[in-house]
């Protein structure tokens, strides 16, 4: 949105909301041709999802309240819109194709919003939104691995593209989480794309890099190869599950449990001096010593087992990989946990670094030490992500999506599959009223792209 505010400020003002497990944060950003700057961070204790899902709307509203209350007093300005983050296990990706002719001598804009339309004609069953369709790779007459083809010769164009769907229930809490907290949701961005957009260099991404983010609910994986993302995968795992293992193993409250693994959790037993204590808090608020390796012994296992599944990740995406991956891009608020790089790299056999925010200037957050420590930190990776994948034009808002959504998901629906059959079969829509939906062989329905 553009702006003039009380303080003088003229600028595009852009809001990123990173709806977490453990927290949700609202970010603003000003943007400035190709230059962007943090004004603003709110941030509150998430309570009311679990595994990146919505389970309590009421506590998911009020904290999404205290993050946009908190960033607009610092800001000097009242948000009323917002780019929105998405994750949770229920995500999927997969990979179409699309073809189409040229009609003229050359390809214009035309011929590939034809392409992907063509990909974008794709099975999704009745529970599911598509919330992405990503170009990843075009052909034209047999040529591979060019980027944008317009303007080029040919008369045969192909097109490559990531689809990510997810589940229509949990799109709908969230936007609904949202508006009663009193914000217009623009576009939903998934989190890993968006943590992307903030922590990886254009080289990494041409060369193959493997985003991780880990939050407090979930893991999310971007894998990008040749400039283009080319994998994405949501894992029902992340740093609230090491807080739990520490409870249990310790016997301690959850709150205690989150401190600990915070001030002296290590992800390598071997990093630890054996002599080295520790003061815990037990639930009868009785304080005793224990050795901080007990500590890395309860961690460790749980880290090899996320590893493990990010390796297969990985792994399931080689087919559509060249010559590998770079390295692994690690960021989140996990992330930040002791000897977890170290021992990623030795389990994974790449070169793993932690991934700050970059793409934001420095300069504007200069005046304010803790803003300046919150920009550089990768908990806050997916709000400022959602920032710049804005500015890059890399999302287009898609108020068709949100409509679908927050209104009746089943008539919705039912009026799409009308005007495809309309189109490819010339039947009068009136011949399928009363009919529920048209059945496939795959239990889903075919639908255009969004």
């Amino acid at each position: 949105m553009r702006i003039r505010d009380a303080l003088g400020r003229k600028g595009n003002i852009s809001v990123g909301l990173d709806v977490g497990t453990t927290k949700i944060c609202a970010v603003v950003g000003e943007v400035s041709g190709s230059n962007a700057c943090v004004t603003a961070i709110g941030s509150a204790p998430s309570t009311g999802l679990r595994k990146g899902v919505v389970i309590n709307i009421e506590s998911t509203v009020n904290s999404i309240k205290k993050a946009v209350k908190d960033a607009e007093a610092m800001a000097g300005l009242e948000i009323k819109s917002v780019y929105v983050g998405i994750a949770g296990g229920h995500i999927k990706g997969f990979e179409s194709y699309g073809a189409v002719g040229i009609k003229g001598k050359e390809v214009k804009p035309q011929d590939v919003e034809r392409a992907i339309d063509s990909a974008s004609v794709v099975y999704v069953p009745l529970d599911r939104e598509v919330l992405h369709v990503i170009p990843t790779e075009f052909i034209l007459d047999g040529q591979d691995g060019i980027k944008d083809p317009v303007g080029m010769a040919g008369v045969r164009l192909e097109v490559k593209v990531h689809i990510v769907t997810g589940a229509v229930s949990s799109v709908q809490n969230l936007l609904k989480c949202c508006e009663k907290a009193g914000v217009d949701v623009i576009d939903i961005v998934l989190e890993p794309i968006a943590s992307a957009a903030a922590v990886l260099t254009e080289d990494e991404k041409d060369l193959g890099a493997a985003l991780v983010d880990i939050g407090g609910g979930t893991t999310d994986i971007a894998i990008y190869k040749d400039g283009s993302l080319r994998h994405t995968a949501v894992l029902a795992l992340g740093g609230n599950h090491f807080t739990n293992d520490i409870g249990i193993g310790l016997r301690i409250p959850v709150q205690e449990a989150e401190r600990i693994k915070k001030k002296y959790g290590c992800a390598i037993t071997s990093m630890v001096d054996e002599a080295e204590e520790m003061d815990v808090a037990g639930a009868d608020k009785q304080v005793r010593k224990i050795p901080r390796k007990y500590i890395a012994e309860i961690i460790q296992p749980r880290c090899e087992e996320l590893i493990e599944l990010i390796k297969r990740e990985i792994e399931n995406s080689s087919p559509t990989l060249t010559g590998g991956l770079s390295g692994v891009i690690l960021t989140g608020g996990a992330s930040l946990l002791t000897g977890l790089d170290r021992l990623m790299e030795a389990n994974l056999g790449l070169s793993v670094r932690i991934g700050m925010p970059e793409g934001i200037e420095a300069n504007c957050a200069s005046n304010s030490p803790l803003l300046q420590s919150n920009v550089n930190n990768p908990m806050y990776s997916t709000g400022i992500g959602l920032i710049l994948y804005n500015m890059d034009g890399e999302t287009v808002p898609n108020p068709e999506l949100l409509g679908r959504i927050n209104g009746d998901m089943f008539s919705g629906i039912f009026d799409r599959m009308k005007e495809w059959v309309r189109n490819l079969f010339g039947v009068n829509g009136n011949e399928l009223r009363g009919k529920s939906r048209i059945p496939s062989s795959s239990g889903g329905t075919m639908r255009q792209r969004i």
